[in-house]
């Protein structure tokens, strides 16, 4: 049962209402009238509850499904126990989101500007806006209609941030041209000072970063991730793009569509990515790579060299993945000998 103190909970619906929302079959064990008051997983689903069942794997929990509803497909009800109300779909997946979507909502506060924040005279604000508890927005920063922007957040001098955006508590944003339906996670840095320095007669001299943070339409960014601005060009994020918790995005870097970042990767300087590159957990990139479109990297892969499009590769230094695969094997075999 999903806690109610933290999101709150549109239901019940009945079975009727739920088959209209994720698009499903009805089959002779549903009643369209049942109730349902929450979603839950197939272990713990009682009986005014829904599941989904949609990995075959899985067949040996769901014939001890205790739920009044089950959301499948046609090749897997046949595991649903006898008395269950089955709705079948083409993808249980995408129907499950469908109905937490429906079922499930964060609370939004009203839209206000809180008394303590601090919101520069020559900012614009625009409408529908939360504005919370000790926000700073400096001079000639633009904030578009219907944005949230949650307490302690920063956005620095001249700023642009699209409409329907969200920004979490104590996110910092600076030198920074951000699109629509952005959603910035709790204390995430953009735009900060690129890590550039030139050893002059043993000391290390500061190389002014004079670049921006472009950010698309549509990007998440995790919490406590880094991007930093451009030291001349700028540093671009392309739309769609999902990068998760704790990732540093160095300058000039230029993302395209769609890319997945995993938490943990770090991408050095002035990396070119294209549109649905795919980064595994701890990743690591040198500086001025560039990843073709598709390519998947996987997890604690050291990248040191360009990878092409649509290829698979891990490893250190990453390689094919059928290599990679084929040294882990070749390893195994000798290290019993």
């Amino acid at each position: 049962m999903v806690d109610t103190a933290f999101f709150k909970n549109n239901g019940p619906f009945t079975l009727e209402q739920i088959a209209k929302i994720i698009g499903a079959e009805f089959t002779d064990s549903c009643n369209p009238k049942d109730k349902i008051y929450d979603i839950a997983t197939m272990e713990k689903a009682g009986s005014n509850e829904i599941c989904f069942f949609y990995d075959r794997k899985a067949k040996e929990k769901a014939v001890n499904i205790k739920a009044k509803a089950c959301v499948t497909n046609q090749d897997l009800q046949s595991w649903i126990p006898y008395g269950i109300s089955v709705l079948v779909v083409d993808n249980p997946k995408l129907a499950f989101l469908k109905l937490n979507q429906a079922m499930y909502a964060e609370y939004v506060p009203e839209n206000m500007v809180h008394e303590s924040a601090t919101i520069a005279k020559t900012a614009k604000v625009g409408q529908n806006c939360y504005i919370g508890a000790n926000v700073v927005i400096e001079d000639d920063a633009l904030i578009g209609d219907n944005c949230r922007l949650e307490a302690n957040c920063y956005i620095g001098k001249g700023c642009k941030i699209g409409n329907n955006c969200r920004i979490g508590v104590g996110a910092y944003v600076t030198y920074t041209i951000m699109g629509n339906d952005c959603y910035i996670y709790a204390g995430a840095k953009l735009g900060a000072d690129g890590f550039g320095f030139n050893t002059i007669g043993g000391k290390h001299i500061r190389i002014p970063q004079v670049g921006r943070l472009i950010i698309g339409n549509d990007v998440e960014v995790g919490a406590n991730s880094c991007i930093d601005r451009g030291a001349l060009d700028d540093t671009i994020i392309g739309d769609g793009c999902r990068i998760d918790n704790l990732v540093q995005i160095a300058h000039n870097d230029k993302m395209g569509r769609g890319c997945i970042i995993v938490s943990q990767t770090g991408i050095a300087g002035s990396c070119t990515f294209g549109d649905y590159v795919v980064c595994g957990g701890q990743t690591g990139f040198a500086d001025h790579l560039t990843v073709g479109s598709g390519a998947q990297i996987g997890a604690q892969s050291g990248i040191m060299r360009d990878v092409e499009a649509q290829t698979v590769v891990m490893g250190t230094p990453a390689v094919p993945f059928k290599d990679f695969m084929r040294q882990v094997s070749f390893l195994q075999r000798n290290s019993k000998k």
